[in-house]
């Protein structure tokens, strides 16, 4: 059984470091990096435009330094989905650039239907090109994905392609749950609720890169299966530890203003958990989100009361307990060591971010 450490911090028991995890971050990033910069030149000229300064390879005119593009975590799990199952890293590369083009798709949708200005310190693209720009290249992008697996010379293509396609459908359906909980009252979403929204927005991804490097090898079906599971319980946990950099996170790090999520109505998990916790404070958060839009003179107010609930700590220990269901699941996919190891790694890696 795994042991889970007090507020899901800290969670390995020392045998992956941090700097490997980075290693595998890196090493994703080098796989996918070509084969991320053919898809988009192969674009019309002027989408190609917007998705490279989308990508961050591409400045523009912005006057302001603009932070490195974001990690390929997906890319990572790609890579180690690979090594899983004793396949060559040219596998890595065709999954990680599949799944991370359907991401950046996400990520340019995301900002216009948040209305996000700013991704990553620099002016957004549907408000540096025109929104019409934006939702073309998140269209283009997901051509490309497809097309990376359809196109791959490899045993699995057929069965990825439909893995991808499984996996895109769960993350809109997630986006789509996402979107109804900003209009529900706080008290009336529950934590499974927001699970099963975590689950498609971002687990469905998460859970398509662990799995898609096997599916691309022809691996058998019930390592595919325990490294998909794998994925998905990644996916939630990092979620959650997204919503809690978002409201406790350094701005200048994570490129979110803090009480952005609290503005737009956004079901974070702390806030879910505030508002059931039965609590005075947790009641008068609820309240306060119910009676109309929240006000930037009421970040604070809510911010403190928030804290007051304990409902940060609550929210890292519901990850750990994700992050402890997706061990048990690596388990099951019976790895060498030193790729449990590496599994390991990334997972802590992640689990301590900043960004």
């Amino acid at each position: 059984m795994t042991h889970i450490p007090p507020h899901g911090v800290g969670l390995l028991d020392g045998s992956g470091t941090r700097a490997e995890g980075e290693e595998l971050l890196q090493r994703g990033t080098e796989l996918v990096e070509p084969t991320l910069r053919a898809a988009v030149d192969r674009l019309h000229p002027s989408v190609a435009t917007v998705c490279r300064y989308h990508l961050g390879w591409d400045t523009g005119d912005s006057p302001a330094p603009v932070s490195r593009a974001g990690k390929r975590v997906r890319a990572a799990l790609a890579l180690l989905s690979v090594r899983s199952v004793g396949a060559p890293e040219r596998f890595a590369a065709v999954a990680g650039t599949a799944v991370e083009l359907v991401h950046q798709l996400s990520l340019l949708h995301d900002d216009v239907m948040d209305g996000d200005a700013e991704r990553r310190g620099k002016t957004a693209a549907w408000a540096r090109f025109g929104t019409g720009a934006a939702v073309l290249a998140g269209d283009a992008l997901i051509v490309q994905a497809v097309a990376t697996v359809v196109r791959a010379q490899v045993p699995g293509a057929h069965a990825a392609t439909e893995e991808l396609a499984v996996a895109a459908e769960q993350m809109v359906y997630g986006q789509a749950e996402d979107l109804a909980l900003e209009h529900r009252p706080p008290r009336e979403t529950s934590q499974s609720q927001y699970v099963r929204m975590a689950r498609g927005k971002t687990g469905a991804l998460f859970g398509c890169a662990a799995a898609l490097g096997a599916v691309l090898a022809d691996a058998p079906p019930h390592m595919v299966r325990a490294l998909r599971a794998a994925g998905s319980d990644l996916g939630v946990a990092f979620q959650i530890f997204d919503d809690v950099l978002g409201l406790w996170g350094d701005s200048s790090l994570t490129g979110k203003p803090v009480g952005a999520d609290l503005l737009r109505g956004k079901k974070t998990l702390p806030l879910v958990l505030a508002a059931g916790s039965g609590t005075a404070d947790g009641l008068r958060v609820a309240d306060l989100l119910d009676s109309a839009p929240l006000s930037p003179a009421q970040i604070p107010e809510v911010m403190r009361l928030l804290e007051a609930t304990g409902c940060r700590e609550l929210a890292k220990e519901a990850a750990g307990h994700h992050v402890a269901s997706a061990l048990a699941a690596l388990d099951e996919v019976g790895n060498p060591e030193s790729v449990r190891q590496q599994w390991q790694a990334l997972i802590d890696c992640l689990s301590r971010r900043r960004r």
